[in-house]
Parts: C-alpha cells; sequence; structure tokens
C-alpha cells in the first residue's frame, strides 16, 4: 500500500457490499484505492429473493442465482477474503478484527474509508427443539442447499411453514411443488402482514384453494422431536402439526451486533442510521447499507427497516460513488414490493391503515375489483385493488393489489406515484397504456383512484 493509496475495507460480500466496491472500483483504480473484502460465507453477489424458487424448483441450479463470483471480483482487483468473519470494529483506531473460520486465525486490517454491510438475519425465536436437525432458516443460498440436502433425504412428505410473510408463503409454495403436505402457521389473523387483513384475507383463501392448511392466530409453543433427536410436529397451544421438515419464515432482523458493539447509531428496528450519503450519522469515512439498515419512508417521513435487494443494490451503488470519491443519494424508498404464491399476486406500496394511524394521518380508504384485462378478452383474471388517501388533500397514501396474472407489476404506477406525492385526483389524468389484451379502458389502478377521489369529495363535505 503506498503512501497515496487509500484502503476501503467493506463488511459483507453480498448485494449491497459487492455493489459498493464495485462502483468504487469503477470511480478509482488499484493504484488510488485499494479495496478489501470480508465475507463469513461461501458465495458473493447472489439472489436471496431467488432462493425459494430454487428450492421450488422452478431455478433449476444454485449456480443461477450468482451475479458474479469471488474469482470475478478478485479480477477486477477487490481483495475478496471468502470465509472470514469480522468480529470487531475499532472505530478509534480505524481498523477491524477479522476471523478465517477455516483456521481461527485473527488479524487486524486497518481501513480509511469503511463500509458495513452484515445484513439480515432470520428470527429464531428460542422455543425448545428450534435447533433440531429438519428446522430451516432460508436466508442465505448455504441455508437454502442446507434445506435441499434436507429434503432429499428426508423420505416424509410433511413441511410446516412457522409465518406467513414473505419467504413464508414464497417457501410454502416452493414445498407445494416439491410433493409436500404443507402446514402454514401462523401467528397474524391473516397471512402476509404486509397487507392489511382485508387484503391478507384474499390470499388466505388462495392458499387453501392451492391444498395449503392455513392457521392463523397460532403462536408455537415447541418443536416437537422424535427419537431420533430429529422434527416431528410443530406445537401451539391448541394443536400438534406433524412435520418432517420446518421451514421458519417468521421474518428478519438488521444484523447489526457488530456495529453496536462499536458503538455505531441504530433505529427503533436496530437498523444503523445513515445520512442521505449513507454514511453513518457522526462518522465520517463509516458507511452502511442493505439489509442491516434503516431507511426514510417518504410516505410518513418515518425510519423504516425494509430489507430488499432492490435497496441493498441501490445502497451499494451510492455508497461506492462516495468512496470513490465521487457524489451520490439515496433519498427514501415507498415501501413497494410484489411476491407470488403458486398464481396468486402480491402486491403493496405506501401504508397500511396501520401504519397511516401510527404516523398520526387520517385518511379514507376504497376497495375495487377489476380485471387484468379487458372483460371479454380471453384469459381476464380477476384482481382486487385497495387504495389509501389523506383526507382533505387528496394525497396517495398506499395501494394493495391481490390477484391474478398481470396484477402485480401494476402496483409500481402507485409507486411512482407517490414518489412524486401525487393526489388521487391527479392520478385519474395519467396516460397509461391501453389494448384489450393488457387492461380493461380504465385501468384498475385508476378505477380505485377515481373511487378515491369520490371518498375524499364526500368525507370532505361531511366534515
Amino acid at each position: 500500500m503506498s503512501s497515496t493509496q487509500e484502503r476501503l475495507v467493506i463488511i459483507g460480500g453480498d448485494a449491497a457490499g459487492m455493489s459498493a466496491a464495485s462502483q468504487a472500483r469503477r470511480l478509482k483504480g488499484p493504484d488510488e484505492l485499494e479495496i478489501v473484502a470480508f465475507e463469513r460465507g461461501h458465495f458473493t453477489s447472489y439472489s436471496a429473493c431467488g432462493i425459494p424458487y430454487w428450492v421450488g424448483g422452478d431455478v433449476g441450479e444454485r449456480d443461477k442465482l450468482i451475479a458474479r463470483t469471488p474469482e470475478q471480483h478478485r479480477e477486477r482487483a477487490i481483495d475478496l477474503r471468502m470465509r472470514t468473519e469480522v468480529v470487531r470494529i475499532d472505530v478509534a483506531g480505524r481498523r477491524v478484527l477479522a476471523r478465517d473460520l477455516a483456521s481461527g486465525e485473527e488479524y487486524w486490517t486497518p481501513y480509511d474509508k469503511l463500509v458495513v454491510a452484515t445484513g439480515a438475519r432470520p428470527v429464531r425465536p428460542p422455543l425448545p427443539g428450534i435447533d433440531a436437525p429438519g428446522v430451516h432458516g432460508v436466508q442465505t443460498l448455504d441455508d437454502g442447499q442446507a434445506l435441499l440436502d434436507t429434503l432429499a433425504r428426508t423420505p416424509g412428505r410433511r413441511a410446516v411453514v412457522i409465518g406467513a410473510g414473505y419467504i413464508g408463503v414464497e417457501m410454502a409454495e416452493a414445498l407445494v411443488h416439491r410433493g409436500y403436505a404443507v402446514t402454514v402457521v401462523n401467528r397474524g389473523k391473516e397471512p402476509m402482514s404486509t397487507l392489511d387483513p382485508d387484503m391478507g384475507r384474499l390470499v388466505h383463501v388462495a392458499m387453501t384453494g392451492m391444498g395449503i392448511d392455513m392457521v392463523n392466530d397460532a403462536e408455537v409453543t415447541e418443536i416437537l422431536t422424535g427419537d431420533d433427536g430429529r422434527v416431528g410436529a410443530v406445537a401451539t397451544q391448541d394443536a400438534e402439526y406433524p412435520a418432517d421438515v420446518v421451514v421458519l419464515g417468521i421474518g428478519v432482523r438488521p444484523e447489526t451486533a457488530l456495529a453496536r458493539a462499536a458503538g455505531l447509531p441504530l433505529g427503533a428496528s436496530g437498523g444503523l442510521l445513515t445520512d442521505l450519503a449513507m454514511r453513518v450519522r457522526g462518522h465520517a469515512g463509516v458507511w452502511a447499507g442493505g439489509d442491516c439498515v434503516e431507511v426514510l419512508d417518504l410516505v410518513s417521513g418515518r425510519e423504516r427497516h425494509i430489507p430488499l435487494g432492490t435497496h441493498a443494490n441501490k445502497h451499494g451503488q451510492v455508497i461506492g460513488s462516495n468512496a470513490g470519491g465521487g457524489y451520490a443519494t439515496f433519498p427514501g424508498v415507498v415501501g413497494t414490493a410484489v411476491s407470488k404464491v403458486c398464481d396468486l399476486e402480491i402486491a403493496r406500496t405506501g401504508l397500511r391503515e396501520k401504519d397511516a394511524r401510527a404516523a398520526g394521518l387520517r385518511f379514507v380508504t376504497v376497495t375495487v375489483e377489476s380485471t387484468s384485462r379487458a372483460g371479454y378478452y380471453p384469459g381476464a383474471a380477476p384482481m382486487t385493488v385497495k387504495m389509501l388517501a389523506e383526507r382533505r388533500t387528496g394525497r396517495l397514501l398506499g395501494v394493495q393489489i391481490v390477484g391474478r396474472e398481470g396484477a402485480g407489476k401494476r402496483v409500481d404506477i402507485a409507486a411512482v406515484a407517490l414518489t412524486a406525492r401525487m393526489t388521487v385526483e391527479q392520478m385519474t389524468a395519467l396516460d397509461l397504456g391501453y389494448a384489450p389484451p393488457f387492461s380493461p379502458v380504465w385501468d384498475p389502478v385508476l378505477v380505485a383512484a377515481r373511487k378515491a377521489v369520490a371518498a375524499v369529495r364526500a368525507d370532505t363535505a361531511t366534515g
């Protein structure tokens, strides 16, 4: 390392960390900037969102989920150290302590600039039997491979998924594709707590129709094991559900124990707090991005933890630009997400009813039933659109969509409208594409906007 060369150290080798490394390398060559990245797993730059589809067989090979291998990163003069975990950050000394997981050797590495991209960890409640063979979290490619290995050597065909968020419903679908009888145990009133319960109910009905046993309002109390020590059933206060394999889909939390120990600032959900440049607040030369941070919700104005690969890659681009001597900012998000279970598409953006109430907003809601294409055109499929608008102002606050083919990506219309702070009345004039194979004359999102305009006006008239 020359006297004019700086060192950028990156903790975490997935979306945010390696996007930052790649962007910084585009801006500065090896003579100006040395880049050292630490990754404790076996893989880098992969799509965690694709794991359920790999497990379910839609994606045939694990390696198709890998965007860039360690060797490809190294070819770009990025010193990527695999199976090496950073166990301590010394902010005052501007150095990190790394441990080689194969040899156990520990060593210090100094830095001029630091990126924390430690991701998130699956929620694993301290239940009896939670660590029994056959119980799997699904967060990394290593996790996905371990689950597939279990499925291959397990003679039974009964699976229980604990939790009914994105990972829960996607893994339920994957296991159905694998020929398993699937029970989903969910402590909420309906699946998909990212939706309002009335929209979650539509998901519940569809999952039941697909042969999935949906158990709501149920708190898991224990993982029961057999004489061989393997998982045998999942117990709640009221029942036991036989299981040859159990998948945890309870959600994730920011992986910030390392940052907490280093004294870096954390938000209410435990995620790192950053400024618009993704710089950790109060710490020059330290950036953070990906699933370990909280970001600004542009609709509510509050900080939120929203662990999505789309955000992580954008964070990495911003961090790499700034660490590499350029300039970029990440203004925030509106909370857009889309998923599916079998042929049912599930999408949301903006605020749910309880989010709006928590933010102190007063609002009206409307729900419309429509179709993905002109009703007379073959293949027209039903969809339900729910829209929230602020009282009096009519500002769009949120949209949720549940339907068949062609439903999910319509949420992007609402995401753009939310980002632009449009009112529902302004939305009714949007010039969207129309042809019978793609949409009714009035797109379902615009039908909801028209109904929301009427609801806002009626609410205003009645005081």
